[in-house]
């Protein structure tokens, strides 16, 4: 290992020991974390911080620009977040803000939250920005580097950040976020390695069902309680999912994997159109990563009733997580869960939702440029498909001033990897991190 890339993983290292954890109560939120990991941020990377210019945009979100030689039109923007989900500490291997190194060669990997979301992409950029810069490199086009600090919970640092670029007439040609990986057996019956870049992002919808009674001792409960209510009317939702169905990015994603699949797979692949109906039934039977992409899921999370054992519940609560395909709509989805638990008795209140984005070009040269710093930063053999990612990110918002928008983050993830998620013993392998770098290398200089 060069003596560069033991610094490069160094900075890497300091940068995810800082716990810069969003939470949706704000006031539990650590500043001092986040004005500490924007100092070290200049302090690690000075060669950008002295090429770009930088603002700090609703409080902690980052926007950097870096001025083209030629045309100031048609921008590049990379996106990253600078914040992470809470930890449970007593649940991890390694301490989870230790970005401990463990293992040697390709079996090096490093433990620590944020690891791959989404520390893991905004260093791997940093590092490529920072080598571009010391060697006095200068893109044709505009750069912008979009780093949000609260994309986890509201995304509010990254819509001012586009609105700042609407008021200054800014339209990227290319947008790239977080998103999709390089990853392998995702789809049955392929057996290459398919980069899924995510040309659109499902909606997200939170219904509250709320049942509510007199309340009274338990010892002497009514023919039909709150909580029962509430259990019918989950239950009902839980019985009657959402049709499942094949919008046009999932089957470009088949159509794109198709020569690639085992037969008699790959027949279907290629024909999906004429058997789409019966394909989306077997794709949603096929696990849940499969389902969540041929129809809008719902499931049931928070739930609350009696503060006591013994008490009866005057007020029973459920919020109802809805991922909304593309073709569906609050609107829709909201009349369709009232149609399904059809109770006058459960009050449906919309806590907040939004719809799916808009759905970005598979084809043209945006697309293209992207596919070329797969082929050729990470591996010649690795296709790169279309998909609808399934979680929401900050690029949603920047739909509204680029038409090209994609969720793409360039590391090799296995399994394991892309569980660990949101969960404990969140990791990367060094090997996949250092590609990573690579493929902005590669995306910067095109652009």
């Amino acid at each position: 290992m060069s003596a560069d890339t033991e610094a490069s993983i160094a900075r890497f290292r300091e940068l995810l020991q800082i716990p810069t954890v969003s939470h949706a109560d704000e006031s539990l939120v650590d500043a001092e974390a986040f004005t500490r990991f924007i100092d070290t941020l200049a302090r690690l990377y000075p060669a950008a911080h002295a090429v770009l210019e930088r603002e700090v945009v609703d409080g902690y979100s980052l926007l950097f620009h870096w001025a083209g030689s030629g045309s100031a039109a048609d921008p590049l923007v990379l996106m990253a977040h600078i914040d992470v989900v809470p930890v449970v500490e007593e649940e991890w291997d390694h301490p989870p803000f230790g970005a401990e190194l463990v293992g040697e060669g390709k079996d090096a990997e490093i433990h620590a939250r944020g690891a791959i979301d989404d520390k893991g992409a905004l260093v791997a950029i940093m590092e490529a920005v920072e080598e571009l810069a010391a060697e006095g490199y200068a893109p044709t086009h505009d750069v912008y580097l979009s780093f949000g600090h609260n994309e986890e919970t509201a995304g509010e640092g990254a819509r001012a950040i586009v609105a700042l670029l609407r008021e200054r007439g800014i339209t990227p040609a290319l947008v790239l976020d977080e998103g999709g990986a390089v990853v392998e057996g995702a789809v049955p019956g392929v057996a290459v390695p398919t980069a899924m870049v995510g040309v659109a992002e499902r909606g997200v919808l939170t219904l509250q069902l709320t049942a509510r009674e007199s309340g009274g001792h338990a010892s002497t409960p009514p023919a039909f309680p709150a909580t029962a209510r509430l259990a019918r009317a989950i239950d009902r939702v839980q019985r009657h999912p959402f049709p499942a169905r094949i919008a046009p990015p999932v089957r470009a994603l088949f159509a794109t994997l198709a020569p690639h699949a085992a037969q008699p797979l790959r027949t279907l692949f290629s024909h999906l159109a004429a058997v789409a109906p019966l394909a989306a039934r077997v794709f949603a039977r096929l696990g849940p990563e499969l389902n969540a992409m041929v129809r809008t899921t719902a499931v049931a999370t928070e739930l609350s009733g009696a503060p006591g054992e013994n008490v009866l519940a005057t007020t029973a609560r459920a919020s109802i997580n809805i991922r909304l395909l593309t073709g569906d709509t609050v609107a829709s989805a909201t009349a369709r869960i009232r149609r399904i638990v059809a109770d006058p008795a459960v009050e449906i209140e919309v806590r907040h939702g939004s719809d799916p984005s808009p759905v970005s070009p598979w084809r043209g040269e945006p697309w293209q440029r992207i596919a070329t710093a797969v082929h050729d930063a990470l591996g010649a053999d690795i296709v790169t498909t279309p998909y609808i990612q399934l979680g929401a990110s900050d690029s949603r918002w920047f739909t509204a001033i680029s038409a090209h928008v994609y969720r793409f983050t360039p590391f090799h993830l296995t399994r394991a990897e892309r569980d660990a998620l949101h969960a404990h013993n969140e990791r990367i392998r060094v090997e996949s991190w250092l590609s990573g770098i690579r493929f902005y290398l590669a995306l910067i200089r095109a652009s």
